[in-house]
């Protein structure tokens, strides 16, 4: 049987700093030699700096090979986020459902492809957005419940989730379910972002 291995002491940690090696050292000073600085430092400080870190015989005898280290690259900064959708207003839905509030424009996507659907509703968004349109009426229809086809209403399930994809959501507020006068479930509103 194996006796196990005695756990070093841990409890009274070591206060003298580490010495750096020659290869540290090496690698320290070629990365300190392409950073560059915020502000530039006054000549006596550069001087008092100089002097203040003298180079080791040892090390200034031999010189060790310093891997090449690669080029920092920079980072541009993300673009803002566009802010999360938000729903309509319950005023604003209560009013668009009882006529007070005009749409001011619809469109119609049924029998159209996905594909058609996504182009053609992009379209007609960017559109609106350029003319300062407020409130659209997107028809997607409801699709056949239980049919062979099990692919109804795929329309009705895409449109929601490309409203939500960033290249919409620069067009887009918010969107929520039609009233029933409207096409109820077969049809959203949707509120344009305001050109700026």
């Amino acid at each position: 049987m194996k006796r196990p291995a005695p756990i070093p002491d841990l409890s009274a940690p070591s206060r003298r700093k580490r010495a750096l090696s020659e290869e540290e050292r090496a690698l320290w000073e070629s990365v300190a030699k392409q950073v560059k600085p915020l502000r530039k430092r006054p000549a006596a400080a550069k001087a008092h700096a100089a002097a203040s870190d003298p180079v080791t015989p040892h090390a200034a005898a031999k010189p060790i090979p310093v891997k090449a280290v690669a080029p920092v690259k920079s980072v541009t900064p993300p673009r803002p986020q566009m802010p999360p959708l938000a729903p309509i207003g319950r005023r604003e839905r209560a009013k668009l459902s009882r006529g007070r509030q005009e749409i001011d424009a619809r469109l119609d996507l049924h029998g159209m492809t996905q594909i058609r659907a996504h182009r053609v509703l992009f379209a007609f968004l960017q559109r609106a957005h350029h003319d300062g349109l407020t409130f659209v009426l997107v028809i997607t229809g409801k699709g056949k419940v239980g049919g062979l086809d099990a692919e109804r209403g795929v329309l009705r399930r895409q449109v929601p989730e490309w409203l939500g994809l960033p290249e919409f959501r620069s067009l887009v507020v918010g969107f929520e379910e039609a009233h029933i006068g409207h096409g109820g479930e077969g049809a959203l509103y949707v509120r344009v972002r305001r050109a700026r």
